[in-house]
């Protein structure tokens, strides 16, 4: 079972789910394009991210700071009101269901992270690259940025070795008791998670 899962049966729930919501939230993800085109004259926020075997792709969520220098700026005085929403809500990673339908990400997984990353890992936190990056994973529903990053890679190398439809469907349902609550977001009001400096 364990075996067929990912192999097969994690593509088609990914695939079933993924095309599932963006017909279900098509009204809100046009609502927030047309207030994101207003406010910033730009929708979306892409980056390129570290996916698969390192291998860096176009992530995409939408924008919910102002272009800003952030040599002076920090991010929480870059981020408007309405991108304070998008981000307590999560969504602003609504446009990675479209990256879970083409097989760039799964539903479930490690966070996909920055490549300037990729030279800091250990051996064995470089495990976590041998699944897809996910919109939510076993780290996120663990903490999400209130963990350090040596916590959260130790629930990601945790979630690639036991990666099966008992805790996928564990994940979902966590998630979605802690997006309901609006918690966990940022590692504190003040301050989104600090970047990985080993």
């Amino acid at each position: 079972m364990g075996m067929f899962y990912t192999q097969y049966g994690k593509f088609f729930l990914d695939k079933f789910i993924a095309v599932t919501a963006i017909i279900v939230f098509s009204p809100i993800f046009l609502l927030i394009s047309v207030i994101n085109f207003c406010t910033y004259q730009n929708v979306f926020f892409v980056q390129e991210r570290s996916g698969l075997k390192m291998k860096s792709f176009r992530f995409i969520k939408f924008q919910t700071m102002k272009d800003m220098p952030t040599i002076w700026v920090s991010d929480m005085d870059r981020m408007t009101r309405f991108g304070r929403i998008l981000r307590n809500t999560s969504l602003d990673e609504l446009p990675q269901l479209f990256l879970v339908i083409t097989g760039t990400m799964s539903l479930i997984g490690p966070r996909p992270l920055l490549i300037d990353y990729n030279a800091l890992y250990t051996p064995e936190q470089r495990n976590r690259f041998d699944a897809k990056p996910g919109i939510t994973g076993w780290a996120q529903v663990n903490g999400r940025n209130q963990t350090t990053w040596e916590q959260r890679f130790q629930f990601d190398i945790f979630y690639v070795k036991n990666v099966s439809f008992k805790m996928d469907m564990l994940i979902l349902v966590k998630t979605f008791f802690q997006l309901i609550k609006f918690s966990e977001v940022n590692a504190s009001e003040n301050e989104t998670m600090k970047p990985f400096n080993n």
